[in-house]
């Protein structure tokens, strides 16, 4: 018979995406948004440029290229549970340690090695992973409710976080971030996710229930398998999904998009503070930005889960097509109420399409090497997670501002709301292999 555990009334996939969301929260408030707060005050006391100060940044988006392949591939072998516990512990550590820091190697070895490592295998794929192996019919709902969290991080962790600096500075507000992650993030990691998909606990996804029980685990596979078949979810090895075209296009329109987001997070306080604004302010400012986004995420989500798959196309492409409509609307009339008018609908459109690229992903190509291929695809977006930031420093160190540094980031974005149609659905494969055939 298939083992059954006891789990709480609530489905237990609902604790992993709250869990998750709270690792979001905290985790993404620094790495991702707090950088934005932190980034003056560590290159005017180290003496760094903004491009040179941009670099630790995108050191984490270069190795994280490598490190995802790797982390989908023991994800989908092993489960995400310690991949994620590890890289729970480097986020702690990491932050801890910026309080120590003296040198500009340190500060790439430290925020751009260390923090990258476990920003990259605590919240990316192993997490997202988790996520998608416990749902199908809610696995919109489930990945826009932790993305939410994540937006929530930029509303409240990045104002925290520029009040810290304010009040003690830039290193103590590290060492605090350093210290929750490791208190609160390492007990909810060991609680709250599990190795493997929900079938070989005794469970189908969703928290769906079966009136008979299954005899066996494989038994139980086979009825998790059929049930994300009635949403055409088909599961896909790796090498069928790296020989489809959608799996490249898919590729290119995340690629485009995906660099807008580290480039303004990490320059629009310096952006802002070059206009006149204070600190402080130049942070609410951002996270307003983020704040528009978080509606969007949660929609965005849900739609995923009631649309067709085939139809799933045309909603990233209106996502894209607002995220460079804010940017257009800015650039051609460059005063500062027009920078909230860019700022929201901007945080409209990037909510949207973080919504649905996760269950898009998941919809096309299933669940069982969900990690390996998500995994791949983070590896092919290295170039433009590495390039974007440190080119939009050196457009400011060089023209002493950043207007065409955002040019070119709005042309990309437009450029995949133009290729978004053309992600068609792909066939399915020519033979469906065992759940276990990951690649």
């Amino acid at each position: 018979m298939a083992k059954r555990r006891r789990f709480p009334r609530i489905y237990f996939g609902w604790w992993t995406v709250l869990a998750g969301g709270i690792l979001s929260l905290w985790g993404h408030g620094y790495y991702s948004y707090g950088i934005s707060s932190l980034f003056i005050p560590i290159s005017s006391e180290l003496g760094f440029s903004r491009a040179t100060t941009s670099v630790a940044a995108s050191i984490g988006k270069f190795e994280g290229g490598f490190e995802s392949p790797l982390a989908g591939w023991i994800t989908d072998r092993f489960g995400p549970k310690w991949i994620i516990f590890v890289g729970t512990s480097f986020i702690g550590l990491s932050l801890t340690l910026m309080y120590f820091i003296n040198s500009l190697w340190s500060y790439y070895l430290v925020w751009g090695l260390m923090l990258g490592t476990g920003v990259n295998i605590t919240l990316s794929v192993p997490l997202q992973t988790a996520i998608t192996n416990w749902f199908v019919k809610k696995r919109g709902l489930a990945s826009s409710i932790q993305l939410l969290f994540s937006g929530l991080s930029g509303v409240l962790v990045l104002p925290l976080i520029a009040w810290l600096i304010t009040i003690r500075d830039w290193r103590m507000t590290c060492l605090i971030g350093g210290l929750v992650m490791l208190v609160v993030g390492l007990p909810l990691v060991w609680r709250c996710f599990r190795q493997y998909r929900p079938e070989y606990y005794g469970l189908l996804p969703d928290g769906s229930t079966t009136e008979e029980e299954a005899a066996d685990a494989s038994q139980m596979i086979e009825r998790g398998v059929a049930y994300a078949a009635e949403v055409e979810e088909i599961e896909f090895t790796l090498r069928q999904a790296l020989r489809t075209p959608a799996y490249w296009l898919l590729i290119v329109t995340n690629a485009c998009h995906a660099l807008s987001g580290p480039s303004l997070y990490i320059h629009v306080v310096p952006f802002l503070t070059d206009l006149g604004m204070d600190e402080v302010k130049a942070a609410a400012t951002l996270s307003m930005l983020v704040l528009a986004s978080i509606p969007a995420r949660l929609v965005g989500g849900m739609l995923a889960d009631r649309v067709k798959r085939n139809h799933l196309r045309f909603l990233m492409t209106a996502a894209y097509s607002l995220e460079a409509i804010g940017f257009a609307l800015y650039l051609l009339n460059q005063t500062m109420p027009m920078i909230y008018v860019w700022f929201i609908i901007y945080g409209i459109g990037s909510g949207a399409g973080m919504g649905l690229m996760f269950p898009m992903r998941a919809r096309y190509f299933g669940r069982k090497a969900y990690g390996s291929i998500q995994g791949i695809a983070s590896l092919a977006m290295v170039p433009a997670g590495i390039a974007a930031p440190i080119y939009l420093g050196w457009v400011f160190d060089t023209h002493g501002s950043y207007i065409q540094g955002f040019t070119l980031v709005a042309g990309l974005v437009a450029f995949a709301a133009v290729l978004s149609p053309f992600i068609i659905p792909p066939k399915p494969p020519a033979i469906v292999t065992d759940i276990r055939d990951i690649v």
